[in-house]
This record gives C-alpha cells, sequence and structure tokens, in this order.
C-alpha cells in the first residue's frame, strides 16, 4: 500500500520577512491533498506544528536569529518526520522557511546509512555563524545537516552530520556567498549551476544526478525551495533571483526523479503568499508534487 503523511512547518523564524509561515496553508489551498489523494492508496493531513508568534531573539555569542525556538521546532519536526516513516509512509513537509530542512533531515537520516540530498534551490543554504552576512538560519540548513554550525542544530536527535557531502547534488544554483563557495570547493559538493543547466540541458542534468546518487545513497530526500524557480514562473518567494529554472524543466526533473524510484521524502518550502500573484507559487508547487508522485499528462 502506498501511503502520504503531509506535515505543515509554517515556521518564518530562520529569516526577516514575514508571511512564508503561510505557506502550508497556501498549498493547502491549491488544493495538495485533492491532488495527491489520487495517487496514493492512502493519504493522511497531520496538520501543522504548532510555532506561536514569537519575538526575534537574537542569540549574542553567535548572532544567530531565533536560534533556540528554532532548535526546538525543528527537534519537534524531526520526532514527527521520524514517526511518519516508522508508520510506513512517505513524509512530505510543507514550509515554512529554508530553515525546517533541519529539522526534515534529521528524522530523515537515523532511517538511512547513506542518505542522498537533492537540493533544488537558488541558493547553496551551506553559510555557518562565521560566514554568514545576516544571521537568518535559512540560509544555513545544508550546512547545519553536514555538522558545521551551532551544535544546538547539529546535535538535533543526538547524531551528527546527517548527510555526506558527497552525497548532495544541487540543482540551480545561482547566488552563492564566498563562504559557500570555498565550501563548496573544500568539501568536493556537487552543483549544476544555472550555467550548467543552461548548457548541459534539464535531462542531462537530472540523469547524471540519479546515476551519480543512485549507488552510493540507499534513500534520497528532495528539498525544494520554489525560489529554484525563475521568479518570472515563481514570484511568491522571499529571497528572488532572476535567471532560474522554468517551470516546465522543473516538471520534467520530477517526473525524471519519479522514474528513476529513488526519492524517499521530500518537502517544498519558501512559498511566500503575502509576496504572490493569486497564489500562482503555492499552486506550481502542488502541480510539482503531483509531477514528483506519479502524475501523467496523458
Amino acid at each position: 500500500m502506498r501511503k502520504l503523511s503531509i506535515i505543515g512547518m509554517p515556521m518564518d523564524l530562520g529569516q526577516m520577512r514575514r508571511g512564508v509561515d503561510m505557506g502550508p496553508s497556501a498549498i493547502r489551498y491549491a488544493g495538495v491533498n485533492e491532488r495527491l489523494k489520487l495517487l496514493f492508496d492512502k493519504i493522511q493531513d497531520l496538520g501543522d506544528i504548532p510555532i506561536g508568534r514569537p519575538e526575534v531573539v537574537i542569540d549574542p555569542q553567535s548572532n544567530l536569529r531565533n536560534l533556540e525556538l528554532i532548535a526546538e521546532k525543528s527537534t519537534i519536526l524531526a520526532e514527527k518526520v521520524d514517526q511518519i516513516i516508522q508508520s510506513g509512509a512517505f513524509p512530505l513537509v510543507l514550509g515554512g522557511d529554508h530553515s525546517i530542512a533541519i529539522g526534515t533531515l534529521a528524522g530523515v537520516s537515523k532511517h538511512y546509512k547513506n542518505l542522498g540530498v537533492i537540493w533544488y534551490d537558488a541558493h547553496g543554504d551551506l553559510n555557518t555563524a562565521e560566514t554568514s552576512p545576516s544571521g537568518n538560519i535559512h540560509g544555513m540548513p545544508l550546512a547545519v545537516s553536514l555538522g558545521l554550525g551551532h551544535s544546538l542544530l547539529t546535535g538535533i536527535f543526538g547524531y551528527s552530520p546527517k548527510v555526506r557531502p558527497e552525497n548532495i547534488v544541487i540543482i540551480g544554483a545561482r547566488a552563492l556567498d564566498d563562504g559557500e563557495k570555498d565550501l563548496i570547493r573544500e568539501k568536493g559538493i556537487k552543483v549544476y549551476t544555472m550555467h550548467e543547466i543552461d548548457r548541459l540541458g534539464m535531462t542531462r542534468v537530472m540523469e547524471e544526478t540519479i546515476a551519480y546518487l543512485k549507488d552510493r545513497t540507499d534513500g534520497v530526500h528532495l528539498s525544494l525551495d520554489l525560489d529554484g524557480l525563475d521568479p518570472a514562473d515563481a514570484p511568491g518567494v522571499g529571497t528572488p533571483v532572476i535567471g532560474g529554472i522554468s517551470y516546465r524543466e522543473s516538471h520534467l526533473a520530477m517526473e525524471m526523479l519519479e522514474e528513476s524510484k529513488m526519492i524517499t521524502s521530500a518537502e517544498f518550502v519558501e512559498v511566500n503568499p503575502i509576496l504572490d500573484e493569486k497564489n500562482r507559487t503555492a499552486t506550481i508547487a502542488v502541480g510539482l508534487m503531483g509531477s514528483l508522485f506519479g502524475e501523467k499528462l496523458v
């Protein structure tokens, strides 16, 4: 039996622009449950993890925003994701800013010896407190999952790292800070920037990604930030970067991942309906989920 469990993580603590906490509601409003129930034997929406309306707190030692709160809420998400996997269902997490990936990966990775990660994003999210220009934790979740960063974040669920650098593929990067570039070179992380996508085409990029991860991993998590797409297609994101992946290229990528049967968990993040046009970005997110889970055009 093919089962799906959806969990919303309406957290905007990892950055400064309000509205991304409404992302799970916008995605549900765009019909995610109705769309995906046609593709699964059983679908369960577990609702949202309560975040509340906390005041912004800047940690005096690290200068990180909302450090303790993000660690606390990420631990709750990790527990929920862990329970979903134990129940035999596919975990689908709706964000929320990209800092939610800290909790998702903590809950997923304990079930795999060699978890792979596809990071579909305009950004690398590989900053630490030392390299971050802003102190915003939504720019750090991949670094945290590699075991780099504050121990409150890297130590969630009592183990670190959650993923190895050789098991990561970043797709769509076009806005990397200098510290992130250094880390990518140092760790040998595989990255397909927009230059490679334009030059090789999305078909080859996905073929290479699938081949690269297939033999070295026993499960693959997809972390899809809607700002990976071009803002002309997905305007409702907090940190848009022009020159991104097209809507159709993204559908092709999801279709190829579905054909590979390698994706074992997923999250869709950074939908901000306040910045959107008639819920376009959430609707696109739901369409991409449809392709990822086996929806066919004919």
